[in-house]
């Protein structure tokens, strides 16, 4: 009965904050004479909270594509990547027929402490056996995971020892970063990469572009490419770092929330040279925000496709369940006045969620003709400039999916995993001579002694995914592809120092990349892509 009472304020909230003016009381006596009648009549025992949930995600799925709920666990795995750390053992691990195997420690964690090295096999934890059995991720991480303080004991599996060797770990906070690269792309120009904006972002690039300078950085490149947002203010805390003090960096407008202004606080000197901006289709929420913010104030140039277009903004509401009610507050709008939200329909996920797929079939995102935004969307950037609003943020520069890139084969062993399988074995059998014979990631990358992809390695690859039954008849082809080579050495790269170390590699083979670099270098071309026209 407790529950059903709980239901009862719930539903009450709800149905308020969709529309005030409804017979709320009326409304609440319909549903809970409903519930009542379930518990108390329904041939079958019935679980109330399945119910409770049920109804609140049907109830949110006729207002936007954005208002959601998110289940106990969901909202633990969400803070987990927002909140910038969760607590566990330290280890970046992988799958290797059915054993765990660790690819590296986090510096400084629990697992570094205690001497588990890479390479080393997980067998045992506590007295459980985990080898063999096949558990997914979900349940690798509960046993793996755990509250600060927690002690477990690893058995682990080590080459060169015959028995198995017995860790006490003591679980702590691990980080979990949201730059996933940060580096000089050449002399001069900086670049990093944001996966989302999480609490610890505006610290993360703090420290990123403290190091960049003193590497003499003089321009930046911000990659926002598959970057799904996040908070928004971590968005307008990273303007700060770009613009002057009292600028608009975004505002936001909703029928019970009123408007509110975000500006930037000035809090230190902000950086002052060139700035260029990678998005995609991918890239949504806070990332439109930041994207949004430079190109309206003409202080960056934007490049790439046409980003995702989310203008709502979410506000969590906590239910006595532990879970959470993302719930659309208002529309957020950049400096100029525009609302980059694209159209739906309430009630229409799967049209929503197919946004995308259809650009694509249109040919969006191969041909910027083939984009077409309404006159009564147009708005001005600070210079002038013609912007639209409805639909995502619309690049400066247009560069088209290269629908060439990955081959037939090449998709194949990815698909099958034939090239992460190989990459595994590889990297065991090579780690100490890889690490001797390229103490650092310069090492590696040297044009003339660094590390090269031999065709012994594709052909064990390419006999992988032959074993893996990869289903592509032109796996050879892959002898004298380029961009897979760069893949595998990227991956390599990766296992073997930090993890920005694919991006260094992969950039290069990136259109959307070469082009951002091309801008940056071009000072009169990026200047005049900022002038009125």
């Amino acid at each position: 009965m407790k529950q059903i009472y709980k239901l009862v304020i719930i539903v009450c909230f709800l149905l308020c904050a969709a529309n005030a003016k409804a017979d709320i009381y009326n409304s609440m006596k319909t549903f809970n004479s409903a519930l009542l009648c379930l518990d108390s009549r329904y041939v079958d025992t019935v679980n109330v909270d399945a119910l409770t949930e049920t109804a609140i995600k049907a109830m949110l799925k006729e207002l936007d594509p954005h208002s959601t709920y998110l289940s106990p666990k969901e909202v633990e795995q969400m803070n987990e990547g927002l909140g910038g750390s969760f607590e566990g053992i330290g280890v970046r691990y992988q799958m290797e027929n059915d054993t765990l195997l660790v690819i590296n420690t986090v510096t400084g964690g629990p697992s570094e402490k205690v001497g588990i090295l890479a390479g080393d096999r997980i067998i045992m934890v506590g007295d459980s056996t985990i080898a063999g059995l096949k558990f997914n991720t979900n349940e690798i991480q509960r046993r793996l995971r755990g509250p600060k303080g927690s002690v477990v004991d690893l058995g682990i599996m080590r080459q060169g020892e015959r028995e198995l060797l017995w860790f006490k770990v003591e679980r702590d906070k691990i980080p979990v970063y949201s730059i996933d690269a940060s580096y000089m792309a050449a002399p001069e120009i900086g670049y990093i990469r944001l996966s989302r904006f999480a609490q610890t972002t505006p610290e993360e690039f703090d420290k990123a572009m403290g190091k960049l300078d003193e590497q003499g950085m003089k321009h930046l490149i911000i990659d926002l490419q598959d970057n799904g947002g996040g908070y928004l203010n971590s968005a307008v805390e990273l303007a700060d770092f770009l613009l002057p003090s009292s600028e608009l960096v975004v505002y936001t407008e909703g029928r019970s929330d009123g408007k509110r202004n975000y500006l930037t606080r000035h809090l230190f000197d902000h950086f002052k040279g060139r700035v260029v901006v990678l998005i995609n289709e991918q890239s949504a929420s806070a990332s439109e925000i930041l994207a949004g913010c430079l190109q309206d104030l003409d202080r960056g140039v934007i490049v790439g496709r046409r980003s995702f277009g989310k203008g709502l903004v979410q506000s969590p509401v906590r239910m006595p369940n532990g879970g959470m009610i993302r719930l659309t507050i208002s529309h957020y709008y950049t400096p100029s006045g525009r609302c980059i939200q694209k159209p739906y329909t309430k009630g229409d996920q799967k049209s929503y969620n197919e946004d995308l797929l259809n650009r694509f079939k249109q040919g969006e995102l191969q041909s910027a003709d083939s984009i077409d935004f309404a006159d009564s969307l147009k708005c001005y950037t600070r210079n002038g400039r013609v912007v639209y609003g409805g639909g995502g943020i619309m690049p400066d520069i247009f560069v088209p999916l290269d629908t060439t890139t990955y081959t037939k084969s090449h998709r194949a062993v990815n698909a099958k995993g034939s090239l992460n399988r190989f990459i595994v074995q590889y990297f065991k059998a090579h780690q100490q001579e890889l690490h001797q014979q390229y103490p650092t990631i310069e090492d590696f990358l040297n044009e003339k002694s660094g590390f090269k992809v031999t065709d012994e390695m594709v052909g064990g690859i390419i006999e992988q995914a032959r074993k893996d039954s990869a289903q592509s008849n032109e796996l050879d082809s892959l002898y004298t592809n380029e961009i897979f080579r760069s893949q595998v050495a990227a991956y390599l790269a990766n296992d073997l120092y930090e993890q920005g170390a694919y991006s260094r590699i992969m950039n290069h083979t990136s259109d959307v990349f070469n082009a951002g670099m091309a801008i940056i270098n071009d000072e009169h071309r990026y200047k005049e892509l900022l002038k009125s026209k």
